[in-house]
């Protein structure tokens, strides 16, 4: 097996490449571990299914409120600093939903995670880039950050049914301290000093976001939607999570690989691939036909989606070397917009006749219609 090791491969940056993955896929593990037991959640707190899905709004809402101030503060202070915030941010968050057992606390211990997840997402993409690490160790970055998601999904259920209902906070905390371990390792490493020109509207960057959002923002809203849409096509709750979680899971292959083939060349080629696969995994979805094509959509939809994960931040990282983690923050806020946006309204279509279909067919159309930026994108 050949290891891929950051450039200039001396210790300092090895161990930001460590910690860039850690933070990564431990803080993302708040993303999801709500919606794997909002069951046992809305028992506990007495509230609806559908307020439980406050507590991941809340989250997704300073998540991406601390994406921009994140990506400043690691440009001008470092990785490390804003990642221990951020690991602190998840801590206390936590914390707060550890200790109090009602509902309204539970929202705001929630917006502080979500600041913890939002800034480690970018400190960690960041710690990556400090030490040297070129497109397939970001997409390793990328695939982490699917796995910590994904983890969560499967193992946070089983944690509860073992121990309580606070099984989701007490191990999203552990896994936040976890990852200051190596945040705290990872010192001396270059950074630019200064917080550089802002970069909300710039050209460059405005592409890129589109393409994100186009990929990685539409797909969350798909897999978030996805089981729903296949039960009411006759599917059993086990096929179609099985279904839907390919989504999600595919992404920890695809974006490591898409960073490996990034390497050499033909990146525009490679987003357009993915945009075309995004649209037609989605449009398979929104056919209701056989399970069997459901199934092959949401493989193609998540093999997809996750390739050009480190085309995109890349690009982002050389249009603005003055402000490279700012850079990343603006293109990953498009996505997040697009989930906080979409997700809703996705789910306000399953109120129609069409059941969802209609939702399934506007990603279709939107990842299509993303192609027409992809001139403006330097890639």
């Amino acid at each position: 097996m050949i290891a891929v090791r950051p450039r200039g491969s001396d210790p300092s940056r090895t161990a930001a490449v460590v910690a860039g993955l850690a933070v990564g896929g431990c803080l993302t593990w708040n993303v999801s571990n709500v919606g794997a037991v909002a069951d046992p959640l809305s028992v506990q707190y007495g509230v609806s299914i559908a307020a439980i899905g406050l507590l991941t709004t809340a989250l997704f809402l300073t998540h991406l409120a601390a994406q921009l101030p994140a990506g400043r503060g690691a440009d001008r202070f470092g990785a490390r600093a804003v990642a221990l915030v951020a690991i602190g941010a998840v801590i206390f968050g936590n914390g707060v939903l550890l200790i109090d057992d009602s509902f309204g606390p539970a929202l705001v211990g929630r917006a502080i995670v979500g600041v913890g997840s939002g800034a480690g997402f970018v400190a960690g993409l960041d710690f990556v880039r400090a030490g040297g690490g070129g497109p397939a160790l970001q997409g390793t970055y990328g695939g982490a950050t699917m796995a910590g998601g994904g983890l969560a999904l499967m193992v946070v259920p089983s944690l509860t049914d073992a121990t309580s209902w606070r099984a989701a906070y007490w191990s999203a905390a552990l896994l936040a301290a976890a990852a200051a371990i190596p945040a705290l390792v990872a010192r001396g490493l270059p950074r630019i000093g200064h917080a550089g020109r802002w970069v909300v509207r710039d050209p460059d960057l405005i592409p890129l976001g589109v393409l994100q959002a186009a990929t990685f923002g539409l797909a969350v809203v798909a897999g978030n939607w996805v089981v729903p849409l296949l039960e009411r096509q006759g599917a059993s709750a086990a096929a179609a999570g099985i279904a839907g979680g390919l989504i999600l899971f595919m992404g920890i292959l695809t974006r490591p690989l898409g960073g490996v083939l990034a390497q050499h060349g033909r990146r525009a080629r490679l987003t357009a691939l993915s945009l075309a696969g995004t649209a037609s995994g989605a449009a398979l979805l929104a056919v209701a036909g056989p399970f069997a094509l459901s199934a092959l959509g949401a493989l193609v939809l998540g093999l997809a989606a996750g390739l050009p994960f480190a085309v995109i931040f890349a690009a982002a990282q050389r249009a603005r070397p003055d402000a490279p983690a700012a850079a990343i923050a603006l293109v990953n806020a498009c996505a997040v917009l697009t989930i906080l946006v979409g997700t809703p309204l996705a789910g306000l279509t399953f109120e129609l006749p069409s059941d969802g279909r209609v939702a399934f067919a506007a990603i279709a159309s939107l990842s299509a219609v993303a192609a027409l930026v992809l001139r403006r994108a330097r890639l």
